[in-house]
């Protein structure tokens, strides 16, 4: 779902000039009510329950601003000065960025497994920005800018709310972090101003991304976290590149050359390397 709406939002902001910043407010604000409307249907004063300690509501208003606004918005952009696959494959460095984070805290040097997997990044990085023409990049410096940025706010949306999802449900996690999210982003855009060129085919897309790569996703991906924990959520989620890359060259004709798959493999194996006990 979320391989396929980043394609949706590619078509939006390409050929419907619709803005980022209307479509991130939107996407949140949306899928959050949505979100906590039915929790409130289920359990209505449970929904409140994360507010009512100052350690839950700082949490979550950290969450909401560095993790699901920033995660959103920074791939949303990586698309836009790129294109669907490779902005979606930029975002999976972030596994390498939650191994780095664990080895600082942890105060040791990489591991074997893990010095191979940032190996494989970089060398899948350089393939992906360069088309193995290491004297120019084939991208812009903003789509990679973007693009690593997205990476980190992956890795910080997967590691910050383990705290968070174990004291509350999930469901209330992503739609009051959401909500918030949205509404900060309102105080730069104002949502009620409508922008692009609109017809069904900017419906059905604009729903997609609301619906299926927000609303369903990111409780699907939170809900996993909390079970399995937050590295195999990433190895799992490597279905997600791949949906982009495919529907992005069958519907968009992205331009996906031999030496795209190929750095893109490589930062997918880094997935499969992290995962290897």
């Amino acid at each position: 779902m979320w391989g396929i709406s980043g394609v949706c939002a590619q078509f939006l902001f390409q050929r419907k000039q619709i803005d980022i910043e209307w479509m991130v407010s939107v996407r949140l604000l949306v899928a959050g009510a949505a979100l906590l409307l039915y929790s409130a249907c289920r359990a209505r004063a449970k929904i409140w329950h994360i507010w009512r300690s100052w350690r839950s509501a700082f949490d979550l208003l950290i969450f909401a601003v560095l993790g699901m606004l920033a995660v959103q918005y920074t791939y949303f952009a990586a698309i836009q000065h790129s294109n669907a696959a490779t902005g979606t494959v930029l975002q999976y460095l972030g596994p390498v960025f939650i191994a780095l984070y664990f080895s600082i805290v942890r105060r040791r040097m990489p591991s074997s497994l893990e010095s191979m997997a940032i190996l494989f990044a970089c060398l899948g990085t350089l393939l992906l920005v360069t088309h193995g023409d290491l004297t120019s990049m084939k991208i812009s410096g903003l789509a990679l800018f973007w693009g690593i940025s997205s990476a980190i706010a992956l890795a910080f949306y997967t590691i910050q709310p383990v705290r968070l999802l174990k004291e509350n449900d999930a469901a209330h996690v992503v739609g009051w972090s959401m909500v918030v999210g949205g509404l900060v982003l309102s105080l730069a855009s104002r949502p009620w101003d409508v922008p692009g060129i609109w017809d069904m085919q900017t419906v059905s897309a604009a729903g997609f991304v609301i619906v299926f790569g927000t609303l369903l996703s990111f409780y699907a991906y939170l809900a996993a976290v909390k079970r399995i924990g937050p590295q195999k959520t990433s190895l799992l989620a490597c279905a997600e590149p791949l949906a982009a890359t495919l529907v992005g060259v069958m519907w968009l004709h992205i331009p996906f050359a031999l030496v795209d798959w190929i750095g893109s493999l490589c930062i997918l194996a880094t997935l499969f390397i992290l995962s290897k006990k």
